[in-house]
């Protein structure tokens, strides 16, 4: 196909509305013992902006480690999904990652980004359509984590390939973790294709606690700040009442767990009201804001197996500290 001269129709699957489901989120959140809220609400402008900064600190090696594998293994990985790909990526994937590999990728069918922010997926496709003129584009605006019936192609391809880069299903616990790539494997049989399809995944790696923690814990005091954000956005959005200075970020390596929590810490005891509900803080009391789940390489394998994948392909930095794994449907 030659390309659509017209700016790629996006599919409408989630018609919620986001302060309402914001407004759930936080009340169920904060009325739970211990207290907790989720991450996916970091993300809004000023979130996604110091997410940035958070990706230039030298303390946080998960992207520059993740694009120097996709820079020194694109043709490997390229050729690991063969011709004809259908590309479902979980996010808005305007960045290097997702350029490479659409560049790489031989004959693709189409690009399907799943988005839960409109503009933003307008502003990532508006991008790729330039770049990329001949591979269809069919964004969906949708809640990646929620089961979706994906648009179909006009060519047939040969397979489909969940794209899911970062380390984002780390910020999932094992559970949820294992029902999302279930959940990608029956997305990645909607296809069509002659081949049962993939998951083309960013996997973080267990390595020692003092670069764990300093990747969440940068000195420029970044992280700190976007996670302090998420206060920021329910105070602007639901008219809540929290006090940012008394009020301070922590992240801490759970070696049983395997993963980062990352908790907002209340310094003294204080009630926030919300939508007319009062939530009491004790001083000290900690919410939990974020997992950041890390594997080794055979806990990983483990789990993909359990979702009905094999570990068709395993590419990792010299030191071992990230993975891009190619997981092949059984």
């Amino acid at each position: 196909m030659t390309g659509n001269p017209r700016a790629a129709r996006i599919h409408q699957v989630d018609d919620r509305r986001p302060g309402n489901e914001l407004l759930g989120d936080v009340l169920a959140g904060l009325a739970r013992t211990p207290k907790q809220l989720p991450s996916k609400y970091f993300y809004d402008a000023r979130g996604s902006r110091l997410f940035e900064r958070i990706c230039e600190q030298p303390e946080y090696y998960p992207t520059r480690t993740e694009l120097a594998i996709m820079r020194a293994h694109i043709d490997g990985i390229a050729a690991a999904l063969g011709p004809g790909v259908r590309l479902v990526e979980y996010g808005s994937g305007c960045g290097l990652k997702t350029q490479m590999l659409l560049g790489r990728l031989e004959a693709p069918v189409a690009y399907v980004p799943v988005e839960i922010s409109r503009s933003a997926l307008a502003a990532s496709v508006a991008g790729l359509e330039r770049r990329f003129p001949a591979i269809e584009m069919l964004p969906v605006c949708a809640d990646f984590t929620q089961p979706i019936k994906l648009p179909r192609a006009a060519r047939a391809p040969r397979q489909t390939v969940v794209y899911f880069p970062g380390s984002t299903l780390g910020n999932f616990d094992p559970d949820d973790a294992l029902r999302l790539l279930r959940q990608m494997r029956a997305e990645a049989g909607q296809g069509g294709g002659v081949l049962p399809g993939g998951v083309l995944i960013g996997v973080d790696l267990v390595k020692d606690t003092a670069a764990l923690e300093a990747a969440y814990n940068d000195a420029a005091g970044v992280t700190a700040e976007f996670t302090l954000n998420l206060l920021t956005r329910v105070n602007r959005e639901l008219g809540a009442d929290f006090d940012l200075g008394t009020f301070r970020h922590r992240a801490r390596w759970r070696p049983l767990a395997g993963r980062i929590e990352t908790h907002i810490v209340s310094q003294r005891e204080q009630i926030v009201h919300v939508a007319g509900r009062g939530f009491r803080f004790a001083a000290g009391e900690a919410m939990l804001v974020e997992y950041s789940c890390k594997y080794t390489l055979e806990g990983f394998a483990r789990l993909a197996a359990r979702a009905g994948f094999k570990v068709a392909g395993v590419w990792t930095d010299p030191a071992r500290r990230f993975s891009v794994q190619w997981l092949a449907c059984n």
